[in-house]
């Protein structure tokens, strides 16, 4: 089984491409820092991971992702080679895209939280006292 999900940050805005007889057909490509569980010499560590997508899908990713956006991608890894204009073989890696979702609020991605709210979590009002569970 080839299934792959990945979280992590667009490092740069999506490209999107269109081609066919009537601009119909499109695909995206972007690609996704990943954060490792473990640091090297105290600094974070991360895998810069290509990212395709076709149709709605890249629809969707020229629309809504931007830079800097943690989203989650479900996928499969696809492997390639080409000759470069050099002559050398290049192997490729990229995961191709089924599914694209968001991981943190707009709030959480753009810094407008109150302070002390930890990353991805909104805060709540206050939970009033006079409930049967407290």
């Amino acid at each position: 089984m080839n299934k792959e999900l990945l979280i992590g940050r667009l490092t740069r805005d999506p490209e999107v491409r269109y081609s066919g007889e009537n601009n119909d057909k499109v695909v995206a490509k972007y690609t996704l820092a990943v954060e490792r569980r473990f640091k090297k010499d105290g600094d974070d560590t991360a895998d810069f991971i290509g990212v395709t997508t076709f149709g709605k899908g890249a629809e969707f990713s020229g629309k809504y992702l931007h830079k800097g956006m943690k989203i989650a991608v479900i996928g499969r890894i696809q492997t390639g080679t080409y000759t470069n204009k050099d002559g050398q073989k290049v192997y490729t890696t990229d995961v191709i895209a089924d599914e694209q979702e968001f991981v943190e609020s707009k709030g959480a991605a753009g810094g407008d939280k109150p302070e002390g709210t930890p990353d991805g979590f909104e805060p709540v009002a206050e939970i009033p006292e006079d409930l049967p569970f407290n």
